[in-house]
Formats: structure tokens, C-alpha cells, sequence
């Protein structure tokens, strides 16, 4: 556990954090390998990719806010690694080929992609306008899709092995609230398990990881009197931290998970389990019976 409350911001860890926790992992153990994570410049995306470049890999970041993908590639390189940044929409196709290409001429090949760029908001299911819905499946799962399609074909060309890595959700029993990330993050587990298949002969690997409650950024999102919800989501009554998300990836992409396909590791504190987490509020029809 790391509890260094100096270390910690309002959400989350700071960067002097993410650069010291500890790690179970060699400092070496990506040499040689690059790794895309979308979604770069902050939260869990900003965690994966301070872990890669501290176990030596080459990291390339994306996002549609310029700001805080410069400070973490700032950050990136202050770790002695090879870094870069691009500002784009994972929405657009072309975008989505423009990233692949360039990652591909900027550092000469690509192994790992981490799918992390997504969003939503919470709202109950019948108030969610087509807009809003619409919005949600094109980041979530149009976008990881564009992107996911690009890398393949670009390790097919190149006749090389790759490995992609999608953060979803914990939603496998539901998530009353957020109705339209859970439909995107679960069409893209089952993807996770088709691709597996369907490309292994290309040395492919497909994988996702599913974090539950997660303290990150990502909570200033929600209103105030709706964050003591996330205590409730699980029987060990805690939340996890980036780092804990950002080490499962490291693990499934090390040599470690060379045998790993078409699964999703999950990252609740058993969350899957026992918990329920309301982001709007809860119907008194649910509320607990003495």
C-alpha cells in the first residue's frame, strides 16, 4: 500500500508518486519495446505510461488536450525515456491512421497498444439523449476500434507480433448510471475475445483490463455527494489506485503473460463480487430492507 499522504493530490497520485511507488517489476523489463497508450496525458493513461517508461520502454501518448500531454511527456523524458505526443481524436479513422504511421516512423516499430482513451457521464439510462449515447460508443468503442484496426494491419505489414491492451470496465454485473459506457466497454471485451482468435495466426494478443473503483482524476467528474458511492463497491471497502491499474498492464504485456489471450484481468478489490456504485441517485426501491 502506499500511503504517503504528501504524495497524493486531490485525486489520485501525484507525478513525484507514480515516479517512486514501488513496482514488483525489473527497471529493464521493456528495453527495446514501444508501447501507445491513448489517452496519455492524464489518470490511469498518464499511470501506464510513467510505469512503461520507468521499466525502459519507449512511450508514445495521445489526446485531444494538448496541455497536460505536453507536461506528461515532459515527465516521460525526465525519466530518461524515449518519448513523444500527439494530439488527435481517436473518433476519426484517419486520425486513428495518422497515429499508427507516425508512431511506426518515430520509433521504428510498435508492440504494445493500451486502448485507454474513453470517457462518460453519468445520467439514468432513460434520460440519455442520442447525442449523449452517440458520444460514448464513439470514444469508447468506435475509437478503440479504429485504432485497434490500424496497429494490426500496421504488425501484418510488417510481418511482426504485437499485443493490444483495452481498459474497460468492472460491469459484469451492470452499472445502473453509466448504462452507455457499459454497453461500449462490454462490446469491447467481446471483441478482445474475437480479435484473440482471429488474429492469433498474426501473432497477435488481445487483451483487456477491467479496474473497479479507481481513484484518479476521473472522479472530479462526478458530484461531490456521490464519491462516498465508491466505498460501497466492493467488500474490501477501499479504492485502488492508478498504479495498481498500470501494473496489470505491465504484467500482461511482459513475457509473463506471453500465453495470455482474449481475457480480461480484472482490478476491484472484488468488486465483481459483492458492491454496487450509484453515481446518480438510488432509487428507493433498492434502498436496503431491515
Amino acid at each position: 500500500m502506499f500511503d504517503d499522504l504528501s504524495l497524493r493530490t486531490s485525486f489520485g497520485l501525484s507525478d513525484e508518486a507514480l515516479c517512486s511507488v514501488p513496482t514488483v517489476f525489473r527497471d529493464d523489463l521493456f528495453a527495446g519495446h514501444t508501447v501507445l497508450v491513448t489517452g496519455g496525458g492524464s489518470g490511469i493513461g498518464k499511470a501506464i505510461a510513467v510505469l512503461f517508461a520507468r521499466l525502459g520502454a519507449a512511450v508514445m501518448i495521445c489526446g485531444r488536450r494538448e496541455a497536460p500531454l505536453l507536461e506528461t511527456l515532459e515527465l516521460l523524458r525526465s525519466l530518461g525515456a524515449e518519448a513523444d505526443a500527439q494530439v488527435m481524436t481517436i473518433r476519426d479513422p484517419a486520425q486513428a491512421q495518422a497515429l499508427i504511421d507516425h508512431t511506426w516512423q518515430r520509433f521504428g516499430g510498435l508492440d504494445t497498444l493500451v486502448n485507454n482513451a474513453g470517457g462518460q457521464f453519468a445520467q439514468a439510462a432513460l434520460d440519455v439523449s442520442p447525442r449523449g449515447w452517440q458520444a460514448v460508443i464513439d470514444t469508447n468503442l468506435n475509437g478503440t476500434w479504429y485504432v485497434t484496426q490500424a496497429a494490426a494491419r500496421a504488425w501484418r505489414v510488417h510481418d511482426r507480433p504485437g499485443h493490444v491492451l483495452s481498459i474497460v470496465l468492472d460491469n459484469f454485473r451492470g452499472m445502473p448510471s453509466i448504462a452507455h459506457s457499459s454497453a461500449a466497454r462490454a462490446a469491447v471485451m467481446n471483441l478482445a475475445r474475437t480479435l484473440a482468435v482471429e488474429w492469433a495466426p498474426q501473432r497477435i494478443r488481445v487483451n483487456c483490463v477491467a479496474p473497479g473503483a479507481i481513484e484518479s482524476n476521473g472522479f472530479s467528474q462526478y458530484p461531490p455527494q456521490r464519491l462516498n458511492q465508491f466505498y460501497n463497491a466492493n467488500p474490501m471497502r477501499a479504492l485502488g489506485d492508478v498504479h495498481d491499474v498500470a501494473q496489470a498492464c505491465a504484467y500482461l504485456a511482459s513475457p509473463a503473460g506471453k500465453f495470455i489471450t482474449g481475457e480480461t484481468m480484472v482490478v476491484d478489490g472484488g468488486g465483481r463480487l459483492w458492491g454496487e456504485t450509484w453515481l446518480t441517485p438510488r432509487p428507493d426501491y433498492f434502498r436496503p430492507i431491515d
